[in-house]
């Protein structure tokens, strides 16, 4: 398998981390989501949140956010203010197999209700979905909602803080793709261009859909484009020596649509034999 220079391998996993545009680095809370622990002798507090439903669709995007804060002999904890959020979370691409975070987070600020008397906490009509501009590639269907409570306030005195989470499926509809190009067999420097158009559900509009095309192994894609209004788009990359993967991969603007992916027939004539 050929090897490109390791500066190479750098910039791709820098650019694998902000190639969605959402944060590379979890916030505390969202790095919380991936620190969840048990209750544990000694905790003054017990956190537990949960949604009805805990499944949304295109139609039917929202959900109350319900839980309970009790203290340590399990009576209600009144008057507990509780900070929640919601975490749309991302792949990471990692064509190395490397040991690193396979998610990156964007996370969003729901509330912070408060418990009652029965220390119960309810926050109605949450709409699940990806509100920010950030692209949708590698986007996860199953989207977190954190609940958390810290006593002092002060997020790196973490023993009195108190986490609980819970997923809801975001239910997305199919698209397709279809495509041409303009040579099957290649080689360095020759031009290859790929033209297509992306099928969306009825009433989606296509402008604006994100198509990526790869080229080679290490790099989840070598250029980008969007789609026009009538979801037709033309990509053109000069074909490398090493390129040996070739793909095209789609990303809505809506969470409730499913990106579709097309790896093309393309043979690269130049590149090195084993």
């Amino acid at each position: 398998m050929p090897n490109r220079p390791l500066t190479t391998r750098r910039a791709a996993t820098a650019a694998l981390l902000l190639v969605a545009g959402a944060l590379s680095v979890p916030t505390a809370a969202a790095a919380g989501a991936t620190e969840a622990r048990s209750p544990v002798p000694g905790d003054a507090y017990v956190l537990t949140v949960s949604t009805n439903p805990a499944k949304t669709d295109y139609a039917n995007r929202k959900v109350d956010v319900t839980g309970t804060v009790t203290k340590a002999d399990g009576t209600p904890a009144p008057h507990i203010p509780v900070t929640l959020q919601e975490v749309v979370r991302f792949t990471t691409w990692n064509p190395w197999g490397d040991p690193i975070d396979p998610h990156y987070y964007e996370p969003r600020d729901l509330g912070k209700p408060v418990s009652d008397a029965n220390g119960k906490f309810t926050l109605r009509d949450v709409e699940i979905d990806h509100v920010s501009g950030s692209s949708l590639l590698n986007v996860e269907r199953d989207v977190q909602i954190t609940a958390q409570y810290d006593e002092d306030g002060d997020p790196d005195t973490p023993q009195d803080g108190y986490f609980a989470d819970t997923t809801v499926h975001a239910d997305a509809k199919p698209s397709t793709l279809s495509y041409k190009v303009n040579k099957t067999k290649v080689k360095a420097g020759d031009i290859l261009t790929v033209q297509g158009k992306v099928n969306l559900p009825r009433g989606v509009e296509p402008g604006g859909t994100e198509i990526f095309l790869q080229t080679y192994w290490e790099s989840q894609y070598h250029v980008k484009t969007t789609a026009e209004d009538d979801g037709f788009f033309v990509l053109s990359v000069r074909v490398a020596r090493d390129d040996n993967a070739f793909s095209l991969r789609t990303a809505p603007r809506d969470l409730y649509v499913r990106g579709a992916e097309q790896k093309l027939p393309i043979t690269n004539t130049s590149l090195p034999r084993p």
